[in-house]
């Protein structure tokens, strides 16, 4: 159950009377775009991406198979600590 403000409630009915569909497959609707928005990948720096300029020019003999796997821990280096 949720309980919303009449305000609110009015609003959302509108809404869904213009888009001609039901106020619960409205909500269901407004809830994905919420929740896709969540999972979002996070914004990154400019100067974390330039920090790993290079990060290749080292020994590991397998950079070129395995470059998605060094650049993520680099990135969770910068971005995470």
């Amino acid at each position: 159950m949720v309980y919303l403000e009449e305000e609110q409630l009015e609003i959302l009915r509108r809404e869904a009377r213009d888009q001609r569909i039901s106020l619960a497959e409205l909500i269901r609707r407004a809830l994905q775009i919420y929740i896709d928005g969540q999972q979002a990948p996070r914004h990154v720096k400019p100067e974390t991406w330039l920090k790993i300029v290079g990060l290749g020019a080292g020994d590991s003999p397998d950079v070129a198979e395995q470059h998605d796997t060094y650049v993520a821990k680099a990135l969770e280096r910068e971005h995470i600590g």
